[in-house]
């Protein structure tokens, strides 16, 4: 278990985490969410000893990191994937933290079996793909079999394979009754994955609540209605405290009465309804709503979320692009002639972003 009681630091004048507490629990994911800047690497950094807080306390299972009699075993963490000796091999890159804390070699074999290392394990590690350091990484963090396990964006660089790979890890170590805080940009795999979820914004909490309880704060929730006579049923369903709009191509989006209601007010008016869907607003778009605030810079493109619109949009177009698009690319691919090793068969795409803190 990690808890974190009025958690702050500052760097100077500005506060990258301020006053923060939150519980993070056995037997769950816990998804670690917000914008850019809002300290959830420096909160993960202070939660593992690597910066001091300057007040408040952090503590896993019950004393802070430094004090645990073998961290390794309790506690483990990927921050930076590239925090390697680019010139060990995996398999002595892992064998040399083993070690250091005691941990048998036999468990160095475990877990490169586990991350799908095993045919690359001799290679150095300086030549591989962001998607092998992350595997490798999450290797590392493994090694000590920990109560607690602690992911700063696991899935950078993973193909397809390799996201469902991480989500069913992640939920069999929970499942197991361990504490697991993970963050991540893209929300529709937090939505897949995690139980629960931490939201900041300029070092402040926002949530600490369910995917579920989060996603219905921020829901507007309207039923999408297509009729030939949308003019007609406009005016039919019009009272106090709905919200009708749009009536182009057949379709009204109404907030204020449930589907149910609409129909029966349409068959009482004796107005065909083609179409009646409910509308609820997905990770992604709760997250940009609730966090708009604190988001450190605006885009000069980007609308703000409508769910209704979204879903309108989607009838008779492509989805629109959306922040998650932005922020994934990608990579190329390594060649066989090239110095660089690729990686196994089924995990050759890979998908670049940017590094994150330093371990």
């Amino acid at each position: 278990m990690i808890e974190a009681a009025n958690l702050t630091k500052r760097y100077g004048e500005k506060t990258a985490v301020d006053d923060l507490s939150f519980t993070v629990r056995p037997g769950a994911v816990t998804g670690f969410l917000g914008p850019n800047g809002a300290g959830k690497s420096t909160t993960m950094r202070m939660i593992v000893g690597l910066d001091a807080p300057t007040s408040g306390t952090v503590t896993v299972d019950g004393r802070p990191y430094a004090e645990h009699a073998a961290p390794q075993r309790e506690v483990g963490a990927l921050l930076e994937a590239k925090a390697v000796h680019t010139g060990r091999s995996a398999y002595h890159h892992l064998r040399a933290m083993a070690a250091l804390t005691g941990i048998p070699r036999r468990r160095v074999d475990e877990v490169i079996d586990l991350v799908g290392l095993a045919d690359v394990a001799r290679r150095r590690a300086g030549g591989f793909s962001l998607g092998m350091g992350q595997r490798l990484g999450i290797a590392a963090a493994l090694l000590g079999d920990p109560r607690t396990l602690i992911l700063d964006e696991p899935v950078n660089g993973l193909d397809p394979d390799g996201v469902l790979w991480i989500r069913t890890l992640l939920k069999d170590v929970a499942a197991e009754g361990r504490a697991v805080l993970v963050s991540s940009h893209l929300m529709s795999e937090m939505a897949l994955t995690a139980e629960h979820l931490i939201v900041i914004g300029r070092g402040r909490l926002i949530a600490d609540v369910s995917v579920g309880e989060f996603v219905a704060r921020a829901a507007r929730d309207s039923v999408l209605v297509r009729s030939p006579a949308a003019t007609r049923l406009r005016e039919v369903l019009a009272e106090d405290g709905v919200v009708v709009s749009g009536v182009e191509r057949g379709l009204l989006d109404v907030t204020g009465l449930t589907a149910a209601q609409i129909g029966d007010r349409a068959h009482a008016a004796n107005i065909p309804v083609h179409e009646l869907t409910p509308q609820r607003p997905s990770l992604e778009e709760a997250f940009m709503a609730l966090t708009r605030d604190s988001v450190e810079y605006h885009g000069g493109i980007a609308a703000r979320p409508d769910p209704g619109a979204s879903s309108r949009a989607g009838l008779d177009a492509a989805p629109p692009r959306t922040a998650v698009d932005d922020i994934v690319r990608t990579g190329n691919r390594p060649t066989a002639s090239t110095p660089q090793a690729a990686e196994p068969a089924d995990r050759a795409r890979e998908i670049t972003t940017s590094g994150r803190t330093r371990r």
